[in-house]
C-alpha cells in the first residue's frame, strides 16, 4: 500500500486532482468527509461539543450549526483546542479504519486540507500538493458564494506557499487549463504513484540511473529534510539523529541527483529492528552492503560495519546509511561533508574527480564501479580532513 497526502491551500484545485486520482484508480480519504461524519446528528461526538460548548450550536434538525460553532472558537484558543481534542481523535480512528479497509495494493490518497499546518507530512509515502495563484484562488472562492475580502482572509490564514512547498514531494501548478493539470495527474499515477507502491508491497528499491553529475539543486537540502522526517517516524526511539551527508549536503558541489542520508543509532541491533519499518516507509534494506571501506586510522573492518537501505521511489532517489553513533564511519561521513563545506579547493578538487569518473563510467547502472573508483581519492583526502579538523575544533554532533 502507498500512503498519499493530498493538500493545498483553498480554492487551489486540490478537489480535481483527487477526483482525476478516483479515476485512475486510487482510494480516496476525505478528510473534510471524515470531520463531518464524526458530528453527525446523533454521534457521540456531537453529544460532547454539546456538553463543552451549549446547545446553541445544534439546528433544530438536530445537526451541528457549522457557523454558530465557527463564532464559538474564533479568537478563542481554548476553544479551538478543545474542539479539537473531542472531534480529532475520532476523525484519526476514522481514517486509521478507512486506511485498514483499502486492499493491499492500493494507492491511498488521504485528502487533508491543513496537511501542511497540522505537521501530517511525515506520515506519507508522498506528499502532493496543488497550488494556484492567489487571484485565481480568490476568483473561485468568489463564484462559490464568498465575497473577496473573505476569501483573502480565510487564503491568508492558512500556510504560506513557503511552508507548502517545504512538505511537498509534488508541487502540481493548476495556474493553466484543467487539461493540463489532468495530464500532469495521469502521468503522476503511471510514472511514480503505481511503481513506487509495486516496489514498496515488494521490497525492493527503484531502479537506479546510470551517474550523472548535474549542478547544484537549491532543492536538495529541502529534499532531505522531508525524507529525514519520514526516516525519523518509521525508525522512532531507535533513531539518534538522521544527517544529510554526501555531495548533494555541500552547498555548490556538483553531485549525482541522490541524496544520501546518515541514520545514526546506537547499535546495529537496533538497525536491524526498523529495517522492516524502514521498508514499509519507503526505504528497502540492501543487504549486499554490510560496510564501509576501513580507513589506515581503524583498520579492523568490524569498526565499519553498517546497515543500507535506499529508495523504493522512483522519483527520488536516496541513499541511506545506518552506521552506529561513534563508529568511524559515523564520523568520518559528518567530517567529509563538514570539511568539503568549508574547503572550497577540496570541493574543487573532488568536483574534478566526480565529474572524470561519472564520464568514464556512465554506463554503470549500479554505480558500483563509479563508486570504487572514487574510494582512492577519499582515501587520500582523509589526512587533510582531520587537520582541518584539528585544526578549527571540528567534533563530530551527538
Amino acid at each position: 500500500m502507498l500512503r498519499v497526502g493530498l493538500s493545498g491551500g483553498i480554492g487551489s484545485g486540490k478537489s480535481t486532482v483527487a477526483a482525476r486520482l478516483v479515476q485512475c484508480g486510487a482510494v480516496l480519504i476525505d478528510a473534510d468527509k471524515l470531520a463531518r461524519q464524526v458530528v453527525e446528528p446523533g454521534s457521540a461526538g456531537l453529544a460532547e461539543l454539546v456538553d463543552r460548548f451549549g446547545p446553541d450550536i445544534v439546528t433544530p434538525e438536530g445537526a451541528l450549526d457549522r457557523p454558530a460553532m465557527a463564532k464559538k472558537v474564533f479568537g478563542d484558543e481554548q476553544a479551538r483546542a478543545d474542539l479539537n481534542a473531542i472531534t480529532h481523535p475520532r476523525i484519526g480512528a476514522l481514517t486509521a479504519e478507512r486506511m485498514a479497509q483499502a486492499p493491499a495494493d492500493a494507492v491511498v490518497v488521504h485528502d487533508v486540507p491543513l496537511l501542511v499546518e497540522n505537521g501530517y507530512a511525515p506520515n506519507y509515502h508522498l506528499v502532493l500538493i496543488v497550488d494556484a495563484p492567489e487571484q485565481d484562488r480568490v476568483r473561485r472562492l468568489v463564484d462559490r458564494g464568498l465575497d473577496v475580502e473573505d476569501a483573502r482572509a480565510r487564503i491568508r490564514s492558512q500556510a504560506t506557499d513557503e511552508q507548502r512547498r517545504e512538505a511537498a514531494d509534488v508541487w502540481l501548478d493548476n495556474s493553466g487549463p484543467v487539461q493540463d493539470l489532468v495530464a500532469e495527474v495521469d502521468r503522476l499515477w503511471s510514472q511514480r504513484l503505481v511503481p513506487f507502491e509495486q516496489n514498496v508491497r515488494a521490497g525492493r528499491r527503484a531502479p537506479q540511473r546510470p551517474p550523472r553529475i548535474v549542478e547544484p539543486d537549491p532543492e536538495w537540502p529541502r529534499t532531505a529534510r522531508r525524507l529525514g522526517a519520514r526516516i525519523r517516524q518509521a525508525a522512532g526511539d531507535n533513531a539518534v539523529r538522521v544527517d544529510h551527508i554526501g555531495s548533494t549536503a555541500v552547498p555548490g558541489l556538483p553531485a549525482k541527483d541522490v541524496i544520501d542520508l546518515q541514520l545514526t543509532v546506537r547499535s546495529l541491533d537496533d538497525a536491524d529492528a526498523i529495517a522492516e519499518a524502514l521498508g514499509e516507509a519507503g526505504f528497502p534494506l540492501d543487504d549486499g552492503i554490510r560496510r564501509d571501506h576501513p580507513h589506515s586510522f581503524a583498520p579492523d573492518p568490524d569498526q565499519w560495519l553498517k546497515r543500507y537501505h535506499n529508495a523504493a521511489d522512483p522519483g527520488s532517489p536516496v541513499n541511506l546509511h545506518l552506521r552506529v553513533q561513534g563508529s568511524p564511519g559515523q564520523r568520518v561521513a559528518l567530517l567529509f561533508r563538514d570539511w568539503l563545506r568549508d574547503d572550497e579547493a577540496a570541493r574543487a578538487d573532488y568536483s574534478r574527480v566526480k565529474r572524470e569518473l561519472a564520464q568514464r563510467f556512465a554506463e554503470d547502472p549500479d554505480h558500483e564501479r563509479y563508486a570504487a573508483a572514487k574510494e582512492p581519492w577519499f582515501v587520500e583526502a582523509l589526512p587533510s580532513a582531520q587537520e582541518w579538523a584539528s585544526r578549527v575544533g571540528w567534533v563530530a554532533p551527538d
